[in-house]
């Protein structure tokens, strides 16, 4: 239980944030207390049977012990845990209140889609979770091209992500607070760095959240912020990001809109200041290899400066 004491991170299935995540948290929990039970059986069998009767024994002792300490005790004990675990896991199905959020894993990030009940259209944005506490959302996980996994510990379980394949899985936020989300299947060179930031808000503040998300980007007012809104114009940044509100329509890579107010960059790579744009932009190569962004290496520093500026400024 010491050791246990440092599981209270933003990425921890034993801190749990959520009615899922209780859920997980208590089948571990149970299943550990269940395998110590079964541990004890077998091997208090096998110390009575080589320490406290190490004379020839009576069959009519020993057939008793075998079957029920080795067979019946084993069996019973771990069909009742799995009936109760899968009894559990309905509920990690279960429709949501209302939202629905799409996530596609690319490589390495995540397109992620809002999708308000009866809305005409989603809300689109990338490598940033928002939730509303109190609320089931439901999930509808795709991928590009390689199997990904969507996992938050501290909200629930795990799902798989298939190319071509619609999976779902819905989650029940209580604790506002921010939580690590990361791709839990081995995807190619840039696995460890595809991870996001999972944000669930009170409900009247993800509902401002939302509205504001599915406004145009904010127009730049600095001279460094237009002169790197020029930058992304001329270097061909909206034939892969768009930028609602702009001529930037492309639909390769993470949508920009308002990428200035998310917490990380590069799907969790760096953090979001001023300097982690300009580093990003700069050295995306060697902060997350294969990746399809290219590496502005032939910009020059204030141009780096200036492109980062404006890229900052989308709030």
């Amino acid at each position: 239980m010491a050791l246990l004491s440092g599981c209270g991170k933003e990425q921890s299935a034993l801190d749990a944030a959520g009615v899922d995540a209780v859920a997980v948290r208590n089948i571990f929990l149970v299943t550990l207390v269940g395998a110590c039970i079964l541990w004890l059986l077998v091997n208090g069998a096998f110390y009575t049977l080589t320490r406290l009767r190490t004379g020839p024994v009576d069959p009519k002792f020993v057939r008793p012990l075998l079957i029920g300490g080795g067979i019946v005790a084993p069996t019973v004990l771990l069909v009742a845990l799995l009936v109760w675990a899968l009894s559990l896991l309905p509920d990690q199905r279960a429709p949501g209140d209302g939202l629905q959020v799409r996530v596609t894993g690319e490589q390495w990030w995540w397109r992620v889609e809002y999708w308000p009940e009866g809305a005409e259209a989603p809300v689109v944005t990338a490598n940033e979770i928002r939730l509303p506490a109190g609320q089931r959302t439901e999930f509808l996980l795709g991928a590009d091209q390689v199997i990904h996994s969507f996992w938050i510990p501290s909200l629930g379980g795990k799902m798989d992500m298939f190319p071509g394949k619609e999976t779902r899985v819905s989650l029940h936020p209580e604790r506002p607070g921010r939580y690590r989300g990361q791709c839990a299947e081995f995807c190619g060179v840039s696995h460890a760095w595809m991870a996001f930031a999972a944000v669930v808000m009170p409900e009247e503040a993800f509902d401002a959240w939302l509205e504001h998300e599915a406004g145009d980007a904010v127009a730049p007012e600095s001279a460094e912020a237009m002169r790197g809104e020029a930058l992304f114009r001329s270097e061909g940044c909206g034939a892969c990001h768009a930028v609602r509100g702009t001529e930037a329509v492309g639909q390769v890579g993470p949508d920009l809109t308002h990428v200035g107010s998310r917490e990380t960059l590069g799907a969790g790579r760096l953090g979001a200041t001023l300097e982690d744009f300009e580093r990003w932009i700069a050295h995306t190569g060697e902060l997350k290899p294969e990746v399809e962004m290219p590496t502005y290496e032939h910009l020059a520093e204030e141009e780096i400066a200036d492109l980062a500026a404006y890229l900052k400024g989308l709030k």
